[in-house]
C-alpha cells in the first residue's frame, strides 16, 4: 500500500486539481446560492460515484427518486489500495476521475495535499456540523475546509464470550486495563483461551488503541508541515502493556481476517475481540454457532473516571476537485449521508455504523435487542461509546506508507514477541525519513 518514493512528490505537482466551485461549467469562489442549487438539481446531469459499499444502489435509487433530473452511475473499482490508486491515476491523467469518491478518513489528508478534493463550504457543507458526531465531523474538516461528508465510522469496544469468562470465574467485563490483564491470566489458566487477539499487521486496531489512550501519533497542518510522534511516552506506555501480555502468552498475535482466525472466533480460541462498532454484525456472520454467548462493553479504561475510546475504520464521500458538476455532486454526497431514509438504510441493511445523529439518537436503532448478544441493546452500547472518542486525532498525508511501514517495524516486533518499544522507534524513524524525502517539513 506504500505510495512509493516519488509518487506523492509527483502528485504534489498536479495542476489539474485546483480548488474552487463549479456550477456546470462556470467557476466561482463565493457561496453558492439556493437558486444555483435549485437550477443544478433540475438540470439533467449524470454523476459518477466510485464506492465499494455493497448494494449502495438502494440509497442511490432513493436519491434519484428525490431528484429525477440527476442520474448516478455507481462503479466499484476495488477496495483499499486499488481504489485509491485508480483515483490518483485518473487525477494525474486529467480524465476519467469520478465526481464523488468514497474515501476513508485516514486518507483524506493524502488527497488534500494534492488539492484533489473540493472544499464543500461554499455549497453549505459547514452547516452540517451539528448533524454528526463531533469527533467524526472533525475527521472531514481541515484548515476550515469541509472536504467530505461522513458516511460511517468504527468507535471501538470489547466483544467478549460470557460463557468463557464465566468458566474463568469472571462475571463482569474488565473495566480497566489492569483488570483486563488480571482476567487474561485467569482466562488462559482456567479455560486455555486467549482473552483476545491483537494482530501484528493490523495497524488500524493498534492506532485505535493509541487513540483511546490519548496518544497523538500524527499531525498535519494541511500544507507542508507534519508531526510524527508514534514513539511518544504515551504510545510506549500502551505497547509496553501489550508486550507483557504477549510475552506471557496471554493474548495471541494471529493474523486476523483469515480462515484460521474465523475458526478461532467460532471455536473459542479467543474469548473476546477488541473491535469497532461494525464488529458485532460481522461477528454474527463469522461465528453463527456461538449465538447467545457474546456480550458488548466499552474498552477497558486507562482512567475509569474519564471514559475514552478510539476509532477503527469508517469512511466518507468526497467531491473531487475535477468534477464539472460540483453542486449536484455535493447534494448527492450530502443526501445519501444525511437524509434519514438513506442513513437508516445504511445502518439497517449494509450495517455500516452510522455517523449521523438522526440515526444514532433514534430509539428504533438504539433500543434494538440482539439475540446473538443475549438480548443486549448493542447499538446503544456503541452509540454511547461513540460519544467518548477523542475529537482531536489527525493523520499524515502519507498514511499509505504509514500502514505498510507499521508492518515492517513494530509489526515485526509484535509477531516475534519482541521489543515493541524498539518497534515504535523504528516506525518513527521510517515515517520521519519518508516524510522528509517527500518534501514535507517534519517535526520542525
Amino acid at each position: 500500500m506504500a505510495l512509493g518514493v516519488g509518487l506523492l512528490t509527483t502528485a504534489l505537482l498536479l495542476t489539474g486539481c485546483t480548488p474552487g466551485t463549479s456550477t456546470g461549467g462556470t467557476t466561482t469562489t463565493g457561496t453558492v446560492s439556493q437558486a444555483d442549487i435549485d437550477k443544478a438539481m433540475k438540470t439533467p446531469t449524470t454523476l459518477t460515484f466510485w464506492t465499494w459499499v455493497p448494494d449502495i444502489q438502494n440509497e442511490v435509487d432513493l436519491f434519484e427518486k428525490a431528484y429525477p433530473a440527476i442520474k448516478v452511475k455507481v462503479e466499484n473499482v476495488g477496495q483499499g489500495a486499488p481504489h485509491y490508486t485508480k483515483i490518483r491515476t485518473a487525477l494525474k491523467a486529467g480524465t476519467g476521475a469520478p465526481d464523488v469518491a468514497q474515501i476513508e478518513y485516514q486518507y483524506i489528508s493524502s488527497f488534500n495535499v494534492t488539492k484533489s478534493l473540493a472544499d464543500l463550504t461554499p455549497y453549505g457543507g459547514a452547516k452540517l456540523k451539528s448533524d454528526y458526531v463531533p469527533w467524526v465531523w472533525n475527521q472531514v474538516v481541515q484548515n476550515g475546509q469541509v472536504l467530505a461528508i461522513p458516511q460511517d465510522s468504527g468507535p471501538m469496544g470489547n466483544l467478549y464470550r460470557t460463557d468463557i469468562l464465566k468458566k474463568a470465574g469472571i462475571t463482569t467485563p474488565p473495566a480497566t486495563w489492569d483488570e483486563y490483564a488480571t482476567d487474561a491470566a485467569l482466562v488462559k489458566q482456567k479455560t486455555g483461551s486467549y482473552i483476545s487477539d491483537v494482530a501484528s499487521s493490523q495497524a488500524g486496531q493498534w492506532l485505535g488503541l493509541l487513540w483511546q489512550a490519548g496518544a497523538k501519533p500524527f499531525g498535519y497542518d494541511g500544507k507542508k508541515g507534519v508531526t510524527v510522534d508514534v514513539n511518544s511516552a504515551k504510545a510506549k506506555q500502551v505497547v509496553s502493556y501489550w508486550e507483557k501480555l504477549i510475552k506471557a502468552d496471554l493474548v495471541s498475535t494471529d493474523p486476523d481476517f483469515t480462515d484460521a482466525w474465523y475458526q478461532g472466533l467460532a471455536k473459542g480460541k479467543y474469548a473476546g475481540w477488541l473491535t469497532a462498532a461494525w464488529g458485532p454484525i460481522f461477528l454474527q456472520g463469522t461465528a453463527k454457532n456461538t449465538s447467545g454467548l457474546w456480550a458488548a462493553a466499552p474498552l477497558p479504561q486507562w482512567d475509569a473516571s474519564a471514559p475514552a475510546s478510539g476509532n477503527w475504520g469508517g469512511s466518507s464521500d468526497a467531491v473531487l476537485a475535477t468534477s464539472k458538476n460540483k453542486i449536484a455532486a455535493y447534494e448527492f454526497a450530502k443526501w445519501i449521508n444525511n437524509d434519514k431514509s438513506s442513513t437508516s438504510l445504511f445502518a439497517s441493511k449494509q450495517f455500516l455504523w452510522p455517523t449521523a445523529n438522526n440515526v444514532l439518537t433514534d430509539s428504533a436503532f438504539t433500543d434494538t435487542k440482539s439475540a446473538f448478544y443475549g438480548g443486549q441493546q448493542v447499538n446503544k452500547t456503541f452509540s454511547d461509546i461513540s460519544n467518548t472518542v477523542d475529537t482531536k486525532f489527525e493523520w499524515l498525508p502519507y498514511m499509505d506508507f504509514a500502514y505498510s511501514s507499521f508492518t515492517d517495524t513494530i509489526g515485526k516486533q509484535i509477531a516475534s514477541k519482541g521489543d515493541l518499544s524498539a518497534g515504535l522507534d523504528a516506525w518513527q524513524k521510517a515515517l520521519v525519513d519518508y516524510g522528509t524525502q517527500q518534501g514535507f517539513t517534519v517535526n520542525k
